[in-house]
């Protein structure tokens, strides 16, 4: 077993007990389990002092490889609500089978788009969907997982869990919509800081470690080319890499993006052969240190105007 997932598992188990044992004394009238890191942020910035969140996936840990131990999965009936993502980790999703807890599950909020990146002229869907076919480890159903790369699909999971944290706690109802609100505030703000930017730019496609970009591009009029599919582990075929180097040229794309959990080398190797640039575009996933949603997105942003020569 990856001891990177036992030390995750581990982990949570500390922060689910070691959450159940204080409650008590915390002066939090909620206590909220999110699944992974954006759904985390979302519920911090609405339940502020309210609430107490309790992270399942550790911070630099990919989120798919969560594994929840016995204990773990039994401690989450101590909290109050889990938010999720159906489909996105398996170890939540069955945690979730057998946990009496209440839970709020992102894909009825928002409304996902299919897995791939296909276009009607697009000579390499079929292989790339043979590809990802062989040895994919991660069951995200037939649907794209990452929604929260479009800031306004992002603020329409924050409305409902602000509905949803004034449902279980009414005393505070007010204090949580209003923090909510905010948030979509913020949330827009950032989407019309992307839009404006990504306005006019010399280039719109963005050749990227993994297809986790699919809502970012739609949203703003990108076109994702991927070296490996929706699945961040699997390996791209020597047909995809050759065709990689084709779009580069065809495009004259300048950067190929790299992400923060995913190994490099494929993508540096790439990109060293073509005679270009490498990049991170983080899919926020995990943040690190002072780092926040925003701040993330921030960067994505600029790393996105630098590569496509925006004005």
């Amino acid at each position: 077993m990856n001891p990177t997932r036992i030390a995750a598992g581990a982990v949570g188990l500390l922060l689910l007990t070691g959450c159940a044992a204080d409650s008590s004394a915390d002066d939090s009238d909620l206590t909220v389990a999110a699944a992974f890191y954006p759904l985390q942020f979302v519920a911090e910035r609405v339940g502020g002092d309210g609430v107490s969140v309790v992270a399942l996936a550790q911070p630099g840990v990919e989120p798919h490889d969560l594994e929840l131990s016995p204990s773990a999965v039994r401690s989450l009936a101590n909290t109050d609500l889990v938010l999720y993502l159906s489909d996105f980790q398996p170890a939540v999703d069955d945690a979730l089978t057998s946990a009496d807890v209440a839970s709020l599950d992102a894909a009825t909020v928002v409304e996902l788009h299919e897995a791939g990146h296909h276009h009607e002229d697009d000579d390499h869907g079929d292989e790339r969907d043979e590809h990802e076919e062989e040895g994919d480890d991660h069951d995200h159903g037939d649907h794209d997982p990452h929604f929260w790369l479009d800031p306004t699909l992002l603020a329409q999971f924050a409305t409902a869990v602000g509905d949803q944290f004034a449902q279980l706690d009414p005393a505070n109802a007010q204090t949580y919509t209003a923090n909510a609100q905010q948030l979509v505030s913020d949330l827009t703000a950032l989407h019309e800081s992307f839009a404006e930017g990504l306005a006019q730019c010399e280039r719109r496609e963005i050749i990227v470690s993994h297809e986790a970009y699919g809502y970012l591009a739609e949203r703003y009029d990108l076109h994702q080319e991927g070296i490996a599919g929706i699945d961040p582990d699997s390996e791209p075929s020597p047909a995809r890499l050759m065709e990689i180097r084709d779009i580069v040229e065809h495009t004259g794309a300048t950067t190929i993006f790299t992400e923060t959990l995913i190994n490099p080398a494929v993508a540096e190797a790439i990109a060293s052969d073509a005679g270009v640039q490498t990049a991170v575009l983080d899919p926020v996933e995990s943040v690190t240190g002072d780092d926040d949603y925003a701040v993330v997105m921030a960067r994505n942003l600029e790393a996105l105007r630098t590569a496509l020569g925006c004005a």
